[in-house]
């Protein structure tokens, strides 16, 4: 048993005379959340141009009630609700958090509401996750069943990586403007039955860091390579001992991905280049992997290149951290899951993402958890050109984070 269980029931024990979000109390707004859904899925905006979809949520926020502030780091919006319910007003706040950003994707969905913007595509299924937070704000709204204050966060640019929405709201004082005890997000999850909860605390997804590798040789003809230093040999020579790392410097009891996702070299069959070009996807679960699988690539690459005459130049960009849930907070979103949709709903320690998510930022420093909503068992995977969110999570979505903010405020 975890050492706050007794805490927890103790609190939930006090609360429980109170009546909660259920899921029926959010279905009298499927129509128009998903009406929503569709007309943001319609018209997606890339990283930092979410122009109209912020205009969009601010407006409704705002005929909600809200106290809504624009233009958060960039064009992200929060809006802002307290609640009396109870004796007075509360002095607990927390934070909920939605991103809104698509992907340079050509959709292939053949949907009637499918991309009107060519080349952008909601394939990661923001569009849901904005319009769960939205069903969630129009309930908080109406019943205001809750004693504190709640921030309704809907972040710009979550797809970027390093210099993304989460820090680029941080850095324009998210939390200083608008002070959370806890914060909390959630991503849909393609693959696992529809409405099905995951959680895990401790890490969960992925740090991604990528490594641009420019080998430099000395071009000349195809046919006098001993007057050349080629970097194509040398490349061929690094892709291969790049495959050691995971296998022969990480411990195996720990998680750890390389991937080599570009090659470039040459432009004609009789020519030696003067350089060749690597870019590497590195990902990994705790910060001393994630150092240590840094300084062997540079190794790797320094040698490689010294052994065959050339000079390798290493680009080594930090991107997301490692995403940590609290467990405090995981066992309490947990616990809220299944009183909403019963315990065979709900995943508890589920296995690790190689994933990377810009939330991570949030909960570096916030308590908190990000959880995953199963988006079917057979539906398209995420940056699928034929992606599609599942709308019947609309409703479980809204419901679900109405009841984790009049529980987590009803103290």
């Amino acid at each position: 048993m975890s050492e706050h269980a007794p805490e927890i029931e103790s609190y939930l024990g006090t609360t429980l005379k109170r009546r909660f979000c259920a899921l029926a109390d959010t279905l009298d707004s499927r129509a128009e959340l998903e009406a929503i859904r569709r007309n943001i899925h319609q018209h997606p905006e890339l990283a930092f141009d979410e122009v109209r979809t912020s205009g969009l949520i601010a407006s409704l926020l705002e005929a909600w009630g809200y106290q809504v502030t624009r233009g958060v780091g960039g064009t992200g919006v929060v809006g802002s609700l307290t609640g009396t319910a109870g004796s007075g007003q509360g002095g607990h706040s927390i934070g909920i958090r939605a991103d809104m950003d698509a992907l340079p994707i050509h959709e292939r969905s053949g949907l009637p509401y499918a991309s009107v913007n060519e080349g952008r595509m909601h394939a990661c299924g923001h569009d849901g996750h904005t319009a769960i937070l939205l069903g969630a704000a129009k309930q908080l709204a109406r019943t205001r069943n809750f004693n504190g204050t709640v921030h309704l966060i809907f972040q710009p640019a979550e797809e970027i990586g390093a210099g993304g929405g989460a820090e680029r709201m941080l850095a324009d004082g998210l939390f200083e403007r608008f002070p959370c005890d806890a914060i909390f997000g959630l991503h849909n999850h393609p693959g696992v039955e529809q409405g099905t909860f995951l959680f895990r605390a401790g890490p969960f997804m992925a740090a991604c860091d990528t490594v641009t590798i420019t080998i430099r040789g000395k071009g000349g003809h195809a046919a006098r390579p001993h007057q050349s230093i080629d970097p194509i040999l040398v490349a061929g020579s690094l892709v291969m001992a790049l495959q050691s790392v995971v296998s022969r410097y990480v411990d195996p009891n720990e998680t750890a991905v390389v991937t080599i996702g570009t090659l470039h070299a040459g432009h004609a069959p009789n020519v030696i280049p003067d350089s060749a070009r690597m870019e590497i996807s590195v990902r990994s679960f705790s910060p001393e992997v994630r150092a240590s699988l840094e300084t062997r690539i540079r190794a790797l690459a320094a040698a490689q290149a010294e052994g065959y005459g050339a000079v390798a130049e290493v680009d080594y960009v930090r991107g997301y951290p490692v995403l940590i849930n609290s467990e405090r907070e995981t066992e309490f979103a947990q616990q809220i899951a299944e009183e909403l949709v019963g315990a065979d709903k709900v995943v508890s320690q589920a296995a690790r993402i190689a994933g990377s998510e810009d939330f991570a930022y949030f909960l570096q420093q916030r308590p908190g958890c990000f959880v995953r909503l199963g988006n079917g068992a057979n539906q398209p995977l995420l940056h699928n050109a034929g992606y599609d969110f599942n709308d019947d999570n609309l409703t479980v979505g809204a419901a679900y984070w109405t009841r984790l903010v009049e529980r987590y405020l009803a103290r």
